[in-house]
């Protein structure tokens, strides 16, 4: 058994393994649950768990490098479609993603995932050319002194540093930005509702419409384990593959539980029969096989805006063995 200290947020398809109800082969784990921004930001910065949650668009980044720090395995502890965390200022009148050209459009980490993908869905299917806005960095609700973890701006894009004073939610009900593409609600979409709003009138159904367009729930994070451990220990990445998938299907089936509901949503048993009818039952697909067009649109896009320097296939991304999963 080896030791293996693992950075989780609080995710109900990964608590099985933080709580120790699914065994990993082989390891004996040293679980952290931590909340999610802090979490990327130690990792990222001081590298302190052998395995951790990661944001996927920051692993992809790593093959820029050459050999990647850390060795990838498919399995998303967060999938989020995001149309319904795209924000407007209601003056500005926006119905559409096309309205947003030559919009200025708050972002607060250039390589979130979120921002990828919807950067990338806008282009392709929405006609809005992703270097056509002006894009604000800045803190979301706090001002932030810098960047979260080291960033690359590729070359094509307008991109402003709104500075240390400014948050994008206070500057989106002012009307200083236009729009917000985020992971979390903006604080003024609470406190401003007459001058914040998302772009959607009905997200879900937009992401719906994506969705049986193209096959794809985006995978914001996936779980990552430095290499020189998997180099010393190659049967790990099947092993971590295998827990996290076992841990992911008790999430699932506890949904199911109409005995003592999992959350605190009153018609639970009725979104997840809804979910799975409307996305199928695999609707969270773990493994390279059924993730394949998802990691060859995700490269595209990346490769599209120059966060990802290397002509990369979805075979390049993980061992021999993962590839089979």
């Amino acid at each position: 058994m080896i030791p293996l200290t693992i950075g989780l947020s609080d995710a109900d398809r990964t608590r099985a393994i933080s709580e120790g109800r699914v065994p990993i082969e082989g390891v004996a784990p040293q679980p952290t649950m931590m909340p999610l921004q802090p979490l990327f930001n130690l990792q990222l910065t001081q590298h302190k768990f052998d395995c951790c949650e990661f944001p996927i668009a920051t692993w992809l980044r790593q093959f820029n490098r050459g050999t990647p720090d850390h060795v990838g395995i498919p399995v998303f502890p967060s999938r989020h479609f995001r149309f319904s965390c795209v924000f407007m200022n209601r003056a500005r009148g926006y119905t559409k993603p096309a309205d947003l050209r030559g919009a200025r459009i708050g972002t607060m980490v250039w390589d979130m995932a979120a921002a990828v993908w919807l950067r990338g869905i806008f282009d392709e299917h929405y006609d809005l050319p992703a270097r056509s806005p002006i894009y604000v960095n800045a803190g979301l609700n706090e001002p932030r002194m810098g960047e979260d973890h080291p960033q690359e701006y590729p070359p094509g894009y307008s991109i402003d540093h709104a500075g240390a004073e400014k948050t994008l939610s206070d500057m989106l009900a002012a009307g200083e930005i236009d729009a917000l593409y985020t992971a979390r609600a903006p604080d003024s979409f609470f406190t401003h509702p007459d001058k914040v709003g998302r772009l959607f009138a009905d997200p879900m159904a937009a992401e719906l419409g994506y969705f049986r367009k193209t096959g794809i729930h985006p995978p914001m994070h996936l779980i990552a384990v430095k290499r020189p451990i998997v180099q010393a220990n190659p049967w790990l990445p099947r092993a971590l593959l295998n827990a996290f998938a076992d841990s992911q299907r008790i999430a699932q089936q506890r949904l199911h539980d109409s005995a003592t509901l999992f959350t605190m949503l009153p018609w639970l048993a009725q979104h997840i029969e809804e979910t799975e009818r409307l996305l199928g039952h695999d609707y969270w697909p773990t493994g390279f096989a059924a993730n394949r067009t998802m990691f060859a649109t995700l490269i595209r896009y990346m490769r599209a805006e120059g966060l990802l320097t290397r002509d990369l296939a979805p075979e390049d991304l993980f061992p021999a063995d993962i590839l089979e999963s």
